[in-house]
């Protein structure tokens, strides 16, 4: 219920040295960006009250708050997802902590199947806009009107003004920064060619099994939401080859010193707004 999560923010508000910037979710093959920051302060998830545990391959399962770009930002190492058997209150339960703690931006990443030829793996594409089909939503139940409204407006769900600053930042580092639309399945099986041949019809350019829950609680709770993707690997629309979480990881990697490029000019910006 709602006392958990504001529980937990405020035990949490009497360990952390201080309060962050932002909290920034580090999806699949992306956690070593927490190896770049100035660490101030760690703790596994099964130390925290409420905390699942992270079962997903490479996600870690830490909270950090740390330093990228001299401003303070709250890292979830590792994130939960839908398909490892927890609910959605579970799934996104690390916001709504963020959010109560006064934190009142968040910035998503995760690893992405391209649906688009254009977008290749080790790309990164800046999220404008979501498809959920999930079959369900994180607000589904008892609504929390002290943390947010009972039927959100999810119109520009991913901030423009964040779009917009990314992408003179992207311009500056001369790094290409696209925008698209992503779908979020439930996994965990990878999507078949004529669900991937579905989604690109429905507008979809990237696919996942994470992301929108958090967007949703996070939109719902009032925080402004810039989430960046990276392209792991091409949906199966272009090859019959079996994907690996190896694959996936070293796409990953590809695109890693350009994401925390990025997240730094964008904290830099955010800190002086």
């Amino acid at each position: 219920m709602a006392a958990d999560y504001r529980q937990t923010a405020s035990w949490l508000r009497e360990r952390l040295p201080l309060v962050p910037q932002a909290g920034v979710i580090l999806g699949t093959g992306l956690n070593d960006l927490a190896d770049h920051l100035e660490i101030l302060f760690k703790m596994p998830y099964s130390e925290i009250p409420g905390f699942a545990s992270s079962t997903a391959p490479s996600h870690k399962g830490n909270l950090i708050l740390g330093k990228l770009g001299g401003v303070p930002i709250l890292c979830l190492q590792g994130r939960f997802h839908f398909y490892e058997g927890y609910p959605m209150s579970t799934v996104v339960f690390p916001v709504r902590v963020i959010a109560c703690l006064g934190v009142g931006t968040l910035i998503v990443t995760n690893a992405s199947g391209s649906l688009r030829e254009q977008y290749a793996p080790g790309s990164i594409i800046q999220l404008n806009d979501h498809i959920n089909h999930m079959g369900t939503n994180p607000l589904i139940g008892h609504n929390d009107e002290t943390l947010g409204e009972r039927f959100p407006s999810l119109n520009d769900v991913y901030d423009r003004e964040y779009l917009e600053i990314c992408r003179q930042i992207a311009a500056e580092l001369k790094i290409d920064l696209p925008q698209g639309t992503y779908i979020a399945v439930t996994g965990p099986s990878l999507e078949t060619k004529a669900e991937c041949a579905a989604f690109a019809g429905w507008g979809a350019d990237l696919v996942g099994m994470s992301t929108v829950p958090e967007v949703i609680a996070a939109r719902h709770a009032g925080m402004r939401v810039l989430a960046l993707s990276v392209v792991t690997n091409y949906s199966n629309l272009f090859h019959d080859l079996e994907h690996s979480q190896e694959e996936i990881r070293q796409n990953a990697n590809l695109a890693a010193e350009n994401l925390r490029s990025l997240l730094a000019g964008f904290l830099r910006k955010l800190a002086k707004a």
